[in-house]
């Protein structure tokens, strides 16, 4: 067995009223529902279900517009919105929770305090150049091993298995993008996106930087090139999560004109604990 099924099983279910595309995710003990069309209420059922039978403890679903208000009066909350996702149209974040402690978040008033400090930072949308002795570049599956070591050495753990070298050349294959810098050829910082071509949004993601690297901008550089490339194929919605405790993740997206959308309460498992993570995004455009 492939070693990312211990951590999640991507799967199309299907029934008489209703189809749906979901994630079951085993390592972080929710199902998502990524898209769907039929009937909310047998969709509802069946996905509590396959919660139920998998004993995770979240579900959340990318609800289209028509449809949030609906879920609510089903017992979803309302956690984040992703502007734009469906080709321009939103899409919402719907939660439904099975376990007290998955819905408590532990740290809430001081994800506050930091969001609030960031939103107080200016706005730095231009581009520094890249710092003597770093290169910025396009990495290649010749670069899995550096990049699994990389996050190998950054995260305790992951809510996927990026310290599997097959696991990064796998989701290469399949589109993700990645960006790395170097210095004297040695991967010290990364970060990916990927992309949904059909709704045409892209999440920004598994950023990572060595902590002796971590004053050189490096991020923002990273976040540059991958949206250059996002606007090269018509991507017109960026989004990524970051661990609400993270004040210079979330500095970074912030500064980069993305806009804060919600917190996902316990998310994902990422490096010792569930984690409640800040939901930015950014429309994708030249100017942008």
């Amino acid at each position: 067995m492939p070693e990312e099924n211990a951590y999640y099983t991507n799967r199309i279910e299907k029934e008489d009223d209703f189809e749906a595309y979901l994630c079951v995710d085993y390592f972080n003990k929710r199902l998502r529902v990524d898209d769907y069309r039929g009937d909310l209420h047998s969709l509802c059922l069946r996905i509590s279900e396959i919660a139920k039978e998998n004993a995770l403890t979240k579900i959340f679903i990318k609800s289209r517009e028509n449809d949030w208000q609906t879920l609510l009066s089903k017992g979803y909350m309302l956690e984040g919105i992703y502007k734009g996702y469906f080709n321009g149209s939103d899409a919402f974040c719907m939660a439904l929770y099975f376990d007290l402690e998955r819905r408590t978040s532990d740290y809430w008033m001081e994800e506050d305090r930091i969001l609030n400090d960031v939103l107080l930072l200016p706005l730095k949308r231009e581009r520094t150049p890249v710092p003597e002795n770093f290169t910025l570049r396009l990495a290649s599956e010749q670069d899995a091993g550096q990049l699994a070591s990389l996050y190998k050495a950054v995260f305790q753990t992951y809510p996927t298995p990026m310290t599997n070298p097959s696991y990064i050349e796998k989701v290469m294959r399949e589109g993700t993008i990645f960006y790395l810098f170097e210095v004297s050829g040695v991967t010290v910082s990364a970060a990916s996106v990927e992309m949904n071509t059909v709704y045409g949004n892209a999440e920004i993601t598994d950023c990572a930087t060595l902590p002796a690297f971590r004053k050189h901008g490096l991020l923002r550089l990273l976040i540059h090139a991958l949206e250059d490339n996002l606007l090269e194929r018509n991507i017109t919605c960026g989004y990524s999560l970051a661990r609400a405790l993270s004040f210079g993740m979330n500095a970074a997206l912030f500064q980069l004109g993305y806009r804060y959308y919600g917190r996902l309460t316990k998310n994902c498992e990422i490096y010792d604990k569930f984690e409640d993570m800040n939901l930015w995004v950014k429309p994708i455009s030249a100017s942008s």
